[in-house]
């Protein structure tokens, strides 16, 4: 049998990085002299690519461009510092490999920031790959990243998404995965269950025992 991989989402489900990630964001709205988006608003944006984002929220798609450059400018600088691991990830993510299963990360973050926030907080030692988008997101979707993260493990078998958005559902949707949703990151309530989620957690203790009974299941 080939080893069960499992598929992490990143902001929202490993790290909340809400506060860095909607700081900036604000600033780019008030760098482009345009109205800033509602708190909730704002939290819309941690997850899916902001080419997406911005244009859905009041940026002109001839300015879309402008404000990925002025949100960059100001996230960089922040993306570590205003950013922290979920209490109980590191555990989750230790007792899973030990089961024999392979963890990668697949978020629709640039591959350029993925990278040092995973390795700052420990993360990349911890699993066996990091996945992100192209600095161009507006090329790249979360199927596009898990398409990414498959091929690089062809020997391996996709056994579940973990994520906390509509986007990482549909993302694995398209490769024939179902995902386990989590409760703690940044989806408005109904989110995950209206895109098809197949389970949904409140806790990283219930995320460790989800994917094990999933992992005895396609064993058996």
């Amino acid at each position: 049998m080939t080893t069960p991989l499992v598929l992490l989402d990143l902001d929202g489900t490993l790290t909340d990085s809400a506060p860095g990630i909607t700081a900036a964001i604000a600033t780019t709205y008030r760098t482009l002299g345009l109205p800033v988006p509602t708190p909730e608003t704002l939290r819309s944006f941690v997850g899916p690519p902001i080419t997406q984002s911005f244009p859905a929220h009041g940026v002109p798609q001839d300015r879309v461009s402008e404000a990925v450059r002025a949100y960059r400018e100001v996230f960089v600088d922040g993306m570590i510092r205003d950013n922290r691991v979920y209490d109980g990830i590191p555990e989750v993510l230790t007792r899973l490999r030990a089961a024999g299963l392979r963890l990668v990360v697949a978020t629709s973050k640039p591959q350029i920031y993925a990278d040092p926030i995973c390795d700052a907080f420990g993360i990349g030692a911890l699993v066996d790959g990091v996945f992100g988008a192209p600095v161009d997101e507006s090329t790249s979707t979360k199927a596009d990243v898990i398409a990414d993260a498959l091929a690089a493990h062809p020997d391996a078998h996709p056994l579940v998404m973990v994520g906390d958005r509509e986007h990482d559902v549909h993302g694995a949707q398209a490769h024939g995965i179902e995902t386990i949703g989590v409760t703690w990151g940044y989806a408005s309530p109904g989110e995950l269950v209206a895109a098809g989620v197949a389970e949904v957690v409140g806790t990283p203790s219930e995320l460790t025992a989800a994917v094990l009974r999933r992992m005895v299941a396609a064993a058996a």
